[in-house]
């Protein structure tokens, strides 16, 4: 027997070969799901203070805070790691929890499509805002 197949005997050949475990990635998810909650904690006390303040305002003063450029950074920022936290969530509930794999497969497309396309609406939104077009 060799020392490869000695030192991880649960690992197919394909898999010692690429030094992958049998998730393949899930180091990489855990890490990007727990960095995208610590950015979306500062992020979410801004924007619930800022709703907060802005109580009562028209639509002329809420465009005219989102059209601040620290604003509309701050805005950009918290809908693109909210949706991408949101989707690397929804990934491990459908992997948890979805058995068939051509049903798994369609949703984790769905769902990252999905959170893309939302992302970006709500990004082109806020620009929309800030550049006053």
């Amino acid at each position: 027997m060799s020392t490869a197949k000695k030192s991880a005997p649960m690992r197919s050949a394909l898999g010692r070969v690429r030094h992958l475990g049998s998730a393949k990635e899930g180091v990489q998810h855990w890490w990007a799901q727990r960095l995208t909650a610590l950015a979306l904690v500062p992020l979410t006390l801004w924007f619930v203070a800022s709703i907060a303040w802005l109580a009562g305002a028209d639509h002329a003063g809420f465009t005219g805070w989102v059209a601040r450029p620290h604003n509309a950074l701050l805005m950009i920022l918290l809908l693109g790691a909210g949706f991408h936290h949101a989707q690397l969530g929804l990934q491990v509930v459908i992997e948890d929890y979805v058995h068939g794999e051509g049903a798994k497969l369609a949703a984790l497309i769905v769902v990252k499509f999905a959170a893309l396309l939302l992302a970006l609406a709500g990004i082109f939104a806020v620009l929309k805002i800030a550049f006053g077009a």
